[in-house]
């Protein structure tokens, strides 16, 4: 049983990675229409945060 388990997770990281792949794929193809790189992390949340309704994310909160 132990070896099916580490196929089955070998197969589980391979399709991570393809997906990480061709996220970043995607990201650099967005990139270079935009013309400049996306927001990460916090500036990429306080954007999203603020096009769905125009409020910053700490104003929603109170």
């Amino acid at each position: 049983m132990k070896e099916t388990s580490k196929t089955q997770s070998a197969a589980g990281k391979a399709a991570a990675e393809g997906l990480k792949r061709s996220a970043r794929k995607e990201e650099r193809k967005v990139e270079a229409q935009k013309g400049s790189p996306l927001k990460k992390g916090e500036e990429r949340f306080e954007e999203r945060s603020k096009s769905s309704d125009g409020k910053s994310a700490g104003t929603k909160q109170r």
